[in-house]
Formats: C-alpha cells, sequence, structure tokens
C-alpha cells in the first residue's frame, strides 16, 4: 500500500503536540541525570510508560496479543526507538550542551530522508523534500545558535552517541511502518514496544547500575521520571505511532524541527522568556523547510505558474 506523504491538519496537530512532549524530555533527562545512572534513568522511562499503556489497555476492554511474531516486530521496533537511542542520548548530554544536542537531533529527518530513499519504494528522494531538510535544520541551528557548533569536535564520542541515535530513529521510523499494513493500533504498537524495551534493559540495568545499591532518589527527580514516563514516552508513542501509520516516516521526523520551537515557546508562556529576533527568523525557516517537505505549497505554486488564471 502507497504511504501518503502529505500532512494532514489533524497530524500537524498531533505532530506540534508530540513537539511539546517531546521537547519536555530534554528537560525531565536533564534533570534527572544529574542523579540517577543512564540505565536506572531509561528503565524508569520505559517501564514507567509501559505500566501505564497497559493498565489502559486493560482497562478499556483491551488485550495483548499472543502473537509470536507480532512480538519479534516488537522487540526489533523498541531496539531501534527506545533501548539504543534513550542509552545514547541520555548519555550524550552528559557530556555535551542541551542546545548542541537538539541540534545534532534535529539531523534526525535529514537521515531518515536519505534512508527512505534506499530503503522504501514509496518514500523517494525528491529535490523539495532534501532542501526542505536542509532548511529546517539550517533554520534550527539559527534559533539555538551558531556558537553551539563552537563544541563541536571538543566532545566526539558524545556527539557521535547522539548521531548514532538519530540513525536509529531513523530506521525505527521506516521499519515501523509495517504496523499499519499488519492491523495493530497504535495503543497496542506503543505498548508493546514499551514492554519490550523494559524486558530488554533490565538485564543490563541490574549487572550495571546495581539498582538495591543506588540512594533513593528525591521526590523532585521522582515526579521528573514519572513525567517522562507517562507524559513524554506514554503518550508520546501513542501519537507517534498514529501518526506514522498515516503520514510516513520522513513527516514523523519532522517533529525534531518542532521540538526546539515548542521548548521556546514554553519558556515564554511559563517562565517568563522572550523571544529574539534570531528565534522569530528560526522560526520562520522552520516553516519554510516544513512546507517544502509537505510539498503541497510549492506543487500549488508551480501549478500556477504553469497555468496562469485567465482574466475572463
Amino acid at each position: 500500500m502507497a504511504q501518503r506523504l502529505h500532512m494532514t491538519p489533524s497530524d500537524w496537530l498531533r505532530l506540534a503536540f508530540l513537539s511539546i512532549l517531546w521537547g519536555g524530555s530534554f528537560f525531565f533527562v536533564g534533570f534527572a541525570i544529574k542523579t540517577v545512572p543512564v540505565l536506572t534513568l531509561v528503565v524508569a522511562r520505559t517501564g514507567g510508560a509501559a505500566l501505564v499503556l497497559v493498565l489502559v489497555v486493560l482497562l478499556s476492554g483491551g488485550r495483548l496479543t499472543r502473537d509470536r511474531g507480532l512480538w519479534r516486530a516488537f522487540f526489533v521496533i523498541a531496539l531501534l526507538n527506545n533501548v539504543l537511542p534513550h542509552i545514547l542520548i541520555s548519555w550524550g548530554q552528559i557530556y555535551i550542551p542541551s542546545g548542541l544536542a537538539a541540534i545534532l537531533n534535529a539531523t534526525t529527518p535529514l537521515m531518515t530522508v536519505l534512508l527512505a530513499h534506499i530503503l522504501t519504494d514509496d518514500e523517494k528522494l525528491s529535490p523539495g523534500r532534501f532542501i526542505g531538510v536542509l532548511v529546517g535544520l539550517s533554520s534550527v541551528i539559527v534559533m539555538i545558535g551558531p556558537e553551539a557548533l563552537l563544541e563541536l569536535g571538543t566532545r566526539t564520542l558524545a556527539q557521535l552517541a547522539i548521531i548514532v541515535a538519530t540513525v536509529s530513529y531513523a530506521l525505527a521510523g521506516i521499519y515501523g511502518r509495517r504496523f499499519k499494513t499488519l492491523g495493530v493500533r497504535p495503543m497496542e504498537v506503543a505498548s508493546g514496544q514499551l514492554i519490550a524495551a523494559t524486558v530488554m534493559i533490565i538485564p543490563l540495568w541490574l549487572f550495571i547500575d546495581r539498582p538495591w545499591t543506588l540512594p533513593a532518589p528525591s521526590w523532585t527527580v521522582i515526579a521528573a521520571l514519572a513525567g517522562l514516563a507517562t507524559l513524554s514516552t506514554a503518550l508520546a508513542y501513542v501519537l507517534y505511532f498514529r501518526i506514522l501509520a498515516s503520514s510516513g516516516a520522513v513527516n514523523i521526523l519532522l517533529v525534531t524541527f518542532l521540538i526546539p520551537v515548542s521548548a521556546m515557546a514554553l519558556g515564554v508562556l511559563f517562565l517568563d522568556e522572550t523571544i529574539t529576533s534570531r528565534a522569530l527568523l528560526g522560526m520562520a525557516g522552520i516553516g519554510l523547510g516544513l512546507a517544502l517537505i509537505d510539498g503541497r505549497p510549492m506543487g500549488a505554486l508551480q501549478r500556477r505558474m504553469r497555468h496562469p488564471a485567465s482574466d475572463e
């Protein structure tokens, strides 16, 4: 079945909301990682989110699938979408500034455009999409500040970890398209993925972090972990799989362009921050990049130029 490459208005609204949820994850991780080991944070995130979604499924009268083939697919998507990127990004944020981490994370659509062109038949690279991704990425750099790039190369392994995480996210977006053809609902995919991720990460967590030796976290850290699990993971992945099913791998990962916009908007609303002219320029550039990737505005302009309205 051919993938619809354009976003509907409801998809754009979901994508904007997803950017807010995932934008909040950088705050939650940045706060908790100061006192909580990486694997402990990832277990709290995936395990807490899995518990929330399983309860929702059961209380709504649903049940978890027993299909072994489907569970194999859940484990693959969990490895690509949770285990690898969450560990790599959480570890990377220990060593590099959050601004640079956000810029590196915003290369995800570029990775997805390139990999989708190679690995799929219906999400091929077009000049408009490629230029749109480059415009969006450049606008993220403008918004956050080019000075963040001065840190490039000083913490090479941490930066490489986040780049590898973006490749993993891109592969997850491409692999996850299969769940639509299998007829699996977004809630079921999100639940299965998070259960599988928790099962995979727990042995590493027990062996490396030895949680029984760790001090009890403060209530503020527990609150941050709860927000990370329920909002930035459980709810976010239900939205993620819903948009992925309708709009494709490239479009879903445009959220990485919107995360800095959401973070800035939240700062204005709740932290009395101000929006600079550079931020406005970056937002405008991101809007242009998204329009180029969507393709419809440029298509309408080209049709208008080919067939100008008559004066009759």
